[in-house]
């Protein structure tokens, strides 16, 4: 995996995928591409389809959008729900998730000021309420996962942002005690929560402009 188009080498659009593959026990090489090299076109040009990162090889299948490699390693490593329902209610909250990152970046990207940050506890408060009733619902009825009893791919996508989010404004899900505790309950598993406390995640910023 490579990272994204962004001045300095961070989190960015992979971290949900080092997610998934560090809580399932895989190894992977990254090459990071800097702002130097990719200003220079040819990159950009002749290897990325899209003109955009970032770029998954595994074996002969090669990647791009974030997204799209998510779902493969959902389909490799048996991510995707237990059957076809569980599947489009993954995507569907993955989906959901996205306008959700859409709000946060701008945030980070177009609109970082002092008075701006109301805009995490105000301007996503409803797609938040959305989650936090999905999450009451799955936990009542099912498991204690976003949807059914085992982890997906949308789950890891999910819980590092609402992660990202904590970190720019702490009491954010404050008033969702369970999908605080959803949030928790997903970063304590044991591969990822060693992953998460490494110096490669830690000491990796989670934005590229430095604002988080």
């Amino acid at each position: 995996a490579t990272n994204e188009d962004l001045p300095l080498p961070c989190a960015g659009r992979c971290e949900a995928i080092r997610m998934l593959l560090a809580d399932q026990e895989q190894e992977w090489k990254e090459d990071v591409v800097t702002m130097e090299l990719w200003q220079k076109g040819e990159h950009k040009k002749l290897t990325c389809l899209f003109g955009q990162l970032p770029k998954f090889q595994d074996g002969n299948v090669t990647l791009y959008q974030s997204n799209a490699i998510l779902r493969h390693l959902a389909r490799s490593f048996g991510l995707y729900g237990k059957d076809q329902q569980e599947a489009a209610q993954l995507d569907m909250v993955n989906d959901g998730v996205e306008d959700l990152r859409l709000k946060y970046a701008q945030l980070i990207y177009q609109n970082y000021e002092a008075a701006q940050l109301d805009m995490v506890n105000d301007g996503v408060e409803d797609l938040r309420l959305k989650y936090a009733q999905l999450i009451y619902q799955n936990y009542v009825s099912q498991g204690r996962i976003c949807i059914g009893q085992e982890i997906s791919f949308a789950d890891y996508n999910l819980v590092e942002l609402l992660r990202n989010h904590l970190v720019l404004a702490p009491g954010c899900l404050a008033s969702f005690p369970l999908l605080a505790a959803y949030v928790e309950r997903v970063a304590a598993r044991p591969h990822l929560h060693t992953y998460l406390q490494s110096t490669a995640h830690r000491d990796r910023p989670i934005n590229g402009n430095g604002k988080q």
